[in-house]
């Protein structure tokens, strides 16, 4: 998946334009009896569970994406999103978490990749906790 050519800055906006498209086809303010639900029914049905949330691609992580001609594919991004949550789990805030050769710094707390790198010539990460391979 090309993040940049999607016009997608995250994962949880992907998830959020196909879900809007499903709710063209279908209500979900109300039942099949046509009973009406409240609105923190409405609320529940589309919320999406904590830690679920989705990766963020900040715009310095997007801009490097495309400078270095990264794409993504779908098992990468899963595994990208697997490692935050072990970051996470560990209690760290700023992880440098690797996925095959690409490298990446993500602001776990804020859920937000904040930048990618897939040489070696910048082998050198600051102002991380943690780091997560996988």
């Amino acid at each position: 998946m090309n993040i940049m050519n999607n016009n997608f800055s995250s994962i949880e906006e992907m998830r959020g334009k196909l879900h809007n498209s499903q709710l063209h086809t279908r209500s979900m303010d109300s039942l099949p009896n046509g009973q009406k639900l409240s609105f923190q029914e409405v609320l529940q049905k589309t919320k999406v569970p904590d830690g679920s949330q989705g990766l963020r691609f900040s715009k310095h992580a997007n801009q490097r994406l495309q400078s270095r001609n990264i794409d993504l594919s779908k098992a990468q991004l899963e595994r990208l999103e697997q490692g935050t949550n072990k970051a996470r789990e560990k209690g760290i805030r700023e992880s440098l978490v690797m996925v095959d050769d690409l490298a990446f710094i993500v602001n776990v707390k804020n859920n937000t990749v904040v930048t990618a790198v897939n040489d070696s010539d910048e082998g050198v990460f600051t102002n991380i906790d943690g780091a997560v391979i996988g």
